[in-house]
C-alpha cells in the first residue's frame, strides 16, 4: 500500500510541475505585444518611438506613451501599470537592492588614486558629473574613460562601446590613438567602438541623448559609457537672463531624466563634464561653483570638482557622492593617459 501511495504522490507531483509549466513559460514569453490595449498597430508605434521592452514603458510617464503610441492617458496609465506588474517593481527588500549592486560596472580612471576616490571607479547605472575651470581636466579624463570602457571588466573596463555627444568640438580622435600606442592597444579597433555626434543646440543635443536607447536596441551596439562634452554649454549660450531661466530648467531637467533613464535602464555609465562660474559674494574660499543650479546637482549621482594643482597636476574634489566620504586626490595628465600623480 505504502508503494502504491508514493507513485501516487509522484504522479500528483508530476502534474503539478506539467501545470505550472505552461504558467511560468508564458510568464517568460510576455512581450509588449501582450499588454492590453497594444494591437499590431501601436505595438509598431511604440517600437518606432523606442519601446521595445517591459522595462522602457514601465519607467515612462502615461502622458509621453500616449503621445507616442496614440492611445489615451486611461489606456497608457493601464498599460504602464501591468508592465510594472509583470516586472515585479514594488517595494524591495535591501538584500534585494544589494544584490542588484553586484551587476554594477565600475570603469577604471587610469589612476588608482582617482579610483579610490570614487569607490573603485566611475560606476555605471548613475550619472557623474564633473565640473571645473577649462584646462581643469574634464575632457582629458572623458578620453581617458572612451578608452577604459573598452577594456576587458578584469581590467578595470566594460567590454562596450561608447557614445560622445560632443557639443564644443572637444573630441580628438588623435588623442584615442596616442592613447592607444602608449597602452599596446589596437587605435583602429577603439575607434570603431566610440560613436561621436556634433550637437549643434540645446534641442539637438536632447534629441541625441534620446537616440542613444535606439541605438542600443535597434542597432544591437553594446553602449557602456555615454559621455556629454559639455552639459550646459548651448543651454548657457542660448537662454540668456532671468527671464528665461525657468524654461532653460525645465528643458535641462529633462535633459537630464532622459540620461538618468539610459543609465539605470542599461546599466551603463553617464559621464558630463560641466561649466563653471564664479560667484561674486564669495568672500573666503573658492569662488568657483558648477551651472545648471539644483537640477543637474540633483540628478548627478556623484559629483566631481576639477582644478589645477602644482607642477602640471590636476586635483579632484569629491563633492558629493551616496555612499562616500569627502575627500581629494592628485593626479596627472601624461602621454599614456590619467595617471597617479608621483
Amino acid at each position: 500500500m505504502s508503494e502504491e501511495k508514493t507513485m501516487e504522490e509522484n504522479v500528483v507531483e508530476e502534474n503539478a510541475v506539467d501545470e505550472n509549466t505552461p504558467e511560468e513559460i508564458k510568464e517568460e514569453q510576455f512581450t509588449v505585444n501582450d499588454l492590453p490595449g497594444v494591437g499590431p498597430a501601436t505595438a509598431d508605434k511604440l517600437g518606432d518611438a523606442g519601446y521595445d521592452s517591459l522595462l522602457s514603458i514601465a519607467v515612462d510617464s502615461p502622458l509621453k506613451l500616449g503621445e507616442a503610441s496614440g492611445v489615451s492617458d486611461a489606456v497608457a496609465r493601464k498599460i504602464i501599470q501591468v508592465a510594472r506588474d509583470k516586472l515585479n517593481m514594488g517595494f524591495e527588500t535591501g538584500l534585494d537592492l544589494l544584490k542588484k549592486r553586484e551587476q554594477v560596472i565600475k570603469i577604471t580612471t587610469g589612476s588608482s588614486n582617482f579610483n579610490t576616490l570614487v569607490g573603485g571607479g566611475f560606476e555605471s547605472g548613475s550619472i557623474t558629473e564633473c565640473y571645473g575651470a577649462y584646462g581643469s581636466g574634464k575632457t582629458a579624463l572623458a578620453h581617458q574613460l572612451a578608452v577604459s570602457a573598452q577594456m576587458p571588466r578584469e581590467e578595470g573596463g566594460a567590454g562596450g562601446a561608447v557614445v560622445w555627444i560632443d557639443t564644443e568640438g572637444t573630441f580628438r580622435p588623435e588623442r584615442i590613438q596616442q592613447l592607444a600606442e602608449e597602452n599596446n592597444l589596437n587605435g583602429e579597433e577603439l575607434l570603431a567602438n566610440i560613436r561621436v555626434v556634433r550637437a549643434f543646440n540645446s534641442d539637438h543635443q536632447m534629441l541625441l541623448a534620446e537616440k542613444v536607447e535606439e541605438l542600443i536596441n535597434k542597432e544591437n551596439v553594446p553602449v557602456k559609457i555615454v559621455i556629454v562634452d559639455s552639459l550646459m554649454s548651448h543651454f548657457r549660450s542660448e537662454f540668456i537672463g532671468r527671464g528665461t531661466l525657468s524654461e532653460r530648467q525645465q528643458k535641462l531637467n529633462k535633459h537630464m531624466h532622459v540620461l538618468l533613464k539610459l543609465a539605470h535602464t542599461y546599466n551603463i555609465v553617464v559621464y558630463v563634464t560641466n561649466q563653471v562660474m564664479s560667484k561674486p559674494d564669495t568672500f573666503f574660499g573658492d569662488p568657483t561653483e558648477a551651472i545648471g543650479g539644483h537640477i543637474v546637482a540633483h540628478a548627478s549621482t556623484t559629483r566631481l570638482y576639477l582644478r589645477r594643482g602644482k607642477k602640471g597636476s590636476r586635483v579632484a574634489k569629491l563633492v558629493d557622492a551616496p555612499a562616500l566620504a569627502d575627500g581629494e586626490c592628485i593626479f596627472h595628465i601624461t602621454d599614456k593617459g590619467i595617471r597617479d600623480a608621483v
